[in-house]
Order: C-alpha cells, then structure tokens, then sequence
C-alpha cells in the first residue's frame, strides 16, 4: 500500500545496527518524534546519540499523515482549559505554536524541500450554525490569546466550491507540506551533527542495568545507553509494556487524486489546507502538482488500499460532487498512538525511561514540542513542564479500549448527523 508521499521521495541509504554499541541516549522509534529528540540533543552539543528504527525513517504516522501544521493537542482546547486551568493550559497551547515556528525555521536552516505552503488552515463549518465558530473564536481568543480570523460563508464559498459550510475560521499561523520529506530532512540533519540513525533494527527488548543505564537489544546487535527514548507511537509491539500498554493504535486514511490541473479551481480555489466542525471530520488540501489530497475516519481496522479509496471517495463527493470523474490514484492508512485523555504522554517513567507517545491525529507539532522537550530534559537545560504529569501512562486495555475508541467514534459520528439533520428540518 504505498502512498503518494513514499512515490514522491528518493531515500538515502542506512545501515542496520551489528554488535555491540554505547550511546549516551538511544532513541526507540525513527518518527518525527524521535528524530526531533535526537536533533534537539545534537543541537544542545549531545553527539552520542543512536536512533534505532524498525523500518525505514518515517515508516510510521509521521510519513502518512494529513501533512497539517498547527496549534494545539487530539484533546479539544476547551477540554485542556477544564483539566490545567488558564495558566497551564495556555502554556501547553503555546509550545505548540512555538513548534510551528521552530518548523519553519528549521525548514530554512537545514534547507528542507518539503513543499511547504504557508496558507494557514480553515476550520470550516458544517452546520448552518453560527454560533460553533464564534463560541471556538471567542475561546481562542480570551483563553489562549490566538485570533483566528472569521471567514464569511460567501467568502469561504469563493474559495471552496461546495454547499456543505457555512463560513470558517482561518488560522493564520499555520501550514501544510509533504511530511515525509521533512521527516527526512530532519533525519538527514541529525546525522550531519552526529546522530546514528539505524532502519530495519527492530528492537527487542529494554532492559535496565544494575549498573545503570540500559540495554536495548535488537536481532542483530545491542546498545549500551545512559538514557533511553521510546518514542515508537503506534508501532511499538512487545519492546516495553510500560509504555505500549498506555497507547491505543488507531487507524486512519488518507488517498489523492489524480492532477486536476486547472479543474482543481472548479473545487478549491485557495492554497490553504482544510478540516471540518464535526468530531468525525474531513481534512484536505491541494498539493502543489494540482492533485487534492483527502483524509479523515478513523477506526481500529487497517484496510486494503481499494477499501479505502472507495470510503474516501464517497466522503470527497458528499463535498465536491463535481470531481465525481476524478480518478484516485493513491489510498493508504496508517496506525496513529492515542491516549485515553486525547494528549500526549511526554515524560520518564520510575525506571528511568524517558517516553513519547500518544500524539493522535494532531501530531506534527506535538512531536515537535516532545523532541524539544525531552532534549531539554535530557541534557539538563530544562525538566518537562510539571503539567504533562497530568497525562500520564494511562492504561488502554488492550482490546476492550479498542472497542470502546471505536464505540465512542460511531456516537459521535451519529451524533454529527442528527445535528446536521435537526439543522436543515428547523
């Protein structure tokens, strides 16, 4: 099942861990999150640092993703007020701006061809109800002193040629790229500085010793390390229970179409990316060479490539009924690590055992605010803000809170619908 964004990249070559081997911190998991540690670390003057990664860099949700860059958690902004209060909860908020802004700037300092279009993200609405996009503005702004800026549903029609919204929000401070390309060019920048960067090195175990520090321990070799990172999301599987036991591995697909050329007008005339007002929304945004690129649902079934290309497809003509005759080209899913409590589990664990997981279907900044953070961490500049401790390693269950992410997704895809339906009768 390839995607469009593994059709679109040339990899370089890297070698699988042999022997034996020390580090002063082994990084478990070659996504965004682990590969920004590891470049947080050798930017803070931390050269031993080894990155092991199952696959290949960016095999995981970090290289299949929707390509978003914004502000915020999976947890709904009103819902991190009610749990931290203004303080804290503003000062989450803003770690995730500041990732934005770390991105682009690392964009420019590593030189990284990514396809980076800084149009900023539409929140669009579903229902023909006002009120959802003034009570989220008003929250922004008093809360978290963010001003999205209201989007007219004529203007919003002008730019998006569909009868599905009525008016949007533009979040200014936000872009959209190709992200395994800058999951690359992040690799690629670590391993300048030092970094060793390992693929298809499936880690075996983790283990503490009496002596201190950690074993890990892949089929082909070890390393010896002062610190460890598990940072493998929703691929993890049977290395640290710990850690696994509190992610739920959550599926969810994205395809593109076909080049529009200039047909893509006749749907979406703006360079921004897009998502919805519904809990089970779309999200999409046009790719420089004219093709759309489509996501949403989620589920805890993988699926084959044609199985998702005909959902997908059904939800794109709901919105765009003109591009019935496009032709999709790709269709992929993907497995994304959510928590219980929707944010991200950024931490150590009583054994010593630094983490990062759970970063849902929000992850590009996060990942980026969690590379910074345990960088920072690590190399003694800064502890994890005491707020994350809130979310901490909160068990799933396993299979019955697989059931119950699936259960509460069905509700309140109904719920969406009802509302929708109670709207257009009144």
């Amino acid at each position: 099942m390839q995607s469009f964004y593994e059709a679109t990249v040339v990899r370089p070559e890297r070698p699988t861990v042999n022997g034996a081997q020390s580090a002063e911190v082994c990084i478990v998991g070659g996504g965004l999150a682990g590969l920004s540690t590891a470049l947080g670390l050798a930017e803070r003057g931390v050269r031993d640092v080894v990155v092991l990664e199952a696959e290949q860099v960016g095999f995981g949700a970090s290289g299949r993703n929707g390509g978003f860059v914004f502000g915020g958690y999976s947890l709904d902004c009103a819902d991190l007020l009610r749990t931290l209060g203004s303080v804290h909860a503003k000062a989450l908020y803003a770690l995730t701006t500041d990732a934005v802004d770390l991105m682009r700037k690392r964009i420019a300092r590593y030189d990284i061809a990514c396809d980076a279009t800084d149009a900023g993200v539409i929140l669009a609405n579903w229902f023909d109800d006002p009120t959802r996009l003034d009570t989220q503005r008003a929250l922004m702004k008093d809360a978290f002193d963010v001003d999205w800026e209201p989007v007219s549903r004529d203007a919003l029609a002008a730019q998006l040629k569909t009868t599905r919204y009525h008016g949007g929000l533009l979040e200014r401070n936000a872009f959209h790229f190709h992200p395994l390309k800058y999951v690359l060019g992040i690799a690629e920048a670590a391993a300048a500085r030092g970094v060793r960067i390992y693929e298809r090195s499936p880690v075996v175990h983790v283990r503490p010793q009496r002596r201190g520090g950690f074993l890990v321990q892949t089929a082909g070799g070890s390393v010896d390390a002062r610190h460890v990172v598990m940072a493998g999301g929703g691929y993890m599987r049977a290395v640290y229970p710990r850690v696994e036991r509190a992610v739920l591995p959550i599926a969810t697909y994205v395809m593109a179409t076909e080049p529009l050329g200039a047909r893509l007008k006749d749907a979406i005339d703006c360079a921004s990316a897009v998502y919805d007002t519904r809990f089970a929304f779309d999200y999409y945004r046009p790719l420089p060479d004219t093709r759309i690129l489509w996501g949403g649902r989620v589920s805890v079934l993988e699926r084959s490539a044609d199985s998702i290309a005909r959902l997908l497809r059904h939800d794109l003509l709901k919105v765009y009924p003109q591009l019935r005759d496009a032709r999709i080209e790709f269709a992929w899913g993907g497995l994304m690590s959510y928590a219980r409590h929707k944010m991200p589990q950024i931490g150590r664990d009583r054994d010593g055992v630094w983490y990062g997981v759970g970063f849902g279907g929000h992850g590009m900044a996060p990942t980026t605010v969690c590379g910074e953070l345990l960088a920072g961490a690590i190399s003694g500049e800064r502890p994890v803000p005491d707020a994350f401790a809130k979310f901490g390693l909160t068990q799933t269950f396993g299979a019955a809170g697989l059931a119950a992410a699936q259960l509460t997704y069905t509700a309140m895809q109904t719920r969406d619908a009802l509302a929708a339906r109670r709207r257009r009768t009144s």
